[in-house]
């Protein structure tokens, strides 16, 4: 017989398996934790806060559920090292109470207008100019660890890559090449928030705006232009409708009964277009006649 006997005792659930799969789910815990480099303070603490979620159970369990959307990623921080270098998410999420925080960050794409930039032109010309820019952030981790304000920090940037990128074309090239600098303003934009998680979809130029007296020297040259253009075309049109004349003097000289018949046509024309007309048609020879009497006398 053994000193003592235990089989009628009431023995309580810890005391035996349930103590032995604490330790388990323990001793896996602080494997998991020590490749996250948290040292031996670190497991202390986290085998206490997991120690407190049990002995509060089921209580506890509310305070570590955390549901993400499904447009949403949460970055948890585990005494202050991020957990497990990957956002998560969406759906449901189990943080430890009082070692474990998280941070949750909106993929969505973001809508941000660019205030109206005053620049210099690269040939001297003040213009106000604004724009609209569209990013999203594709990397959870980055944007919570890298920038302090992922989104005011974009903005910033994005004004003052504006700035500089206008800078370096000329009023003419600021307002016929609106497509070729919203591209090149997205490219050194999209570079440089690469390392922030942050992915620019586009780049818009809104509006350009410049002062009334450049506007008012640029409509009077335009107009000028447009003057200077006419003239031509009615010089042009004049050597043309000559030429054809030269040529039809030319054809109504082979033919003697050509001019009569020519000057009844239009004679013809004439009362057509105002039948209260009167037209008294003479022979061109008769004038022709007059014309050398009158020279001999």
């Amino acid at each position: 017989m053994l000193p003592y006997d235990c089989t009628g005792l009431d023995v309580h659930p810890w005391d035996n398996s349930s103590i032995l799969h604490s330790l388990l789910f323990f001793l896996i815990f602080f494997i998991a934790d020590r490749q996250e480099g948290i040292g031996v303070c670190g497991w202390i603490l986290v085998s206490l806060s997991f120690l407190l979620v049990l002995i509060t159970f089921p209580i506890s369990i509310w305070a570590c559920i955390k549901v993400v959307r499904e447009y949403e990623r949460a970055v948890v921080f585990r005494l202050g090292r991020i957990l497990p270098k990957k956002a998560k998410g969406p759906g449901m999420i189990l943080v430890l109470p009082c070692t474990d925080t998280f941070i949750k960050v909106d993929l969505r794409t973001v809508t941000c207008k660019i205030p109206p930039q005053e620049i210099l032109t690269r040939d001297a010309v003040t213009a106000q100019v604004d724009g609209v820019v569209h990013y999203r952030i594709h990397s959870a981790v980055c944007a919570v660890a890298n920038v302090t304000d992922v989104h005011s920090a974009t903005l910033l940037l994005a004004q003052t890559t504006l700035r500089n990128v206008l800078g370096t074309q000329s009023l003419a090239q600021l307002l016929a090449g609106r497509e070729e600098i919203a591209h090149s303003v997205q490219a050194t934009l999209g570079s440089a928030t690469e390392q922030w998680g942050v992915k620019v979809g586009r780049v818009e130029i809104k509006d350009i705006r410049i002062p009334v007296a450049m506007q008012r020297a640029m409509a009077a040259e335009a107009e000028a232009a447009r003057e200077t253009k006419a003239k031509v075309v009615a010089a042009e049109g004049e050597m043309n409708a000559s030429k054809a004349l030269q040529k039809a003097s030319m054809v109504l000289s082979e033919s003697p009964a050509a001019l009569p018949l020519r000057y009844l046509q239009t004679l013809t024309a004439v009362a057509a277009q105002n039948n209260s007309t009167i037209v008294f048609p003479l022979p061109i020879n008769m004038s022709g006649e007059m014309g050398q009497n009158y020279l001999r006398k």
